[in-house]
């Protein structure tokens, strides 16, 4: 195989990669999601406790996803997982964009949320 073709396959076992270690950190976001919402209905917890609940769920997601990222890159295994929470919190916003048509938080919940997505899947990478 040529250095050309080599390139090509890399990039596209990295990107194949990135989406798997996403997909996971979106299904375990659904998962918590799901437990959050039993608790919430069944305890009637409190907004603030909802609100650590949320941020203790992308924490979790990001470091699950950068966790399978760095084991499936094998190489800069933090960097990976960095990339993987940054990507996961970009979707988010993508997400959350096209339900409300507008971003529904102060700009410094925005980069709180991006700090604690990127530092949960760098983590992850870390510790893979």
């Amino acid at each position: 195989m040529d250095r050309k073709n080599e390139n090509q396959f890399q990039l596209k076992k990295t990107a194949s990669d990135m989406v798997k270690s996403l997909l996971i950190a979106y299904v375990v976001t659904g998962i918590f999601l799901l437990i959050l919402t039993l608790l919430l209905y069944k305890m009637g917890l409190s907004e603030q406790k909802v609100n650590i609940g949320v941020i203790l769920i992308y924490v979790i997601a990001t470091f699950s996803g950068g966790f399978v990222m760095g084991k499936l890159s094998m190489t800069h295994k933090f960097l990976w997982g960095l990339l993987t929470g940054v990507l996961y919190w970009g979707l988010l916003m993508l997400i959350s964009f096209g339900i409300y048509h507008s971003l529904q938080a102060e700009m410094g919940s925005l980069l709180t949320t991006l700090l604690l997505c990127a530092g949960g899947g760098m983590l992850g990478g870390m510790v893979s």
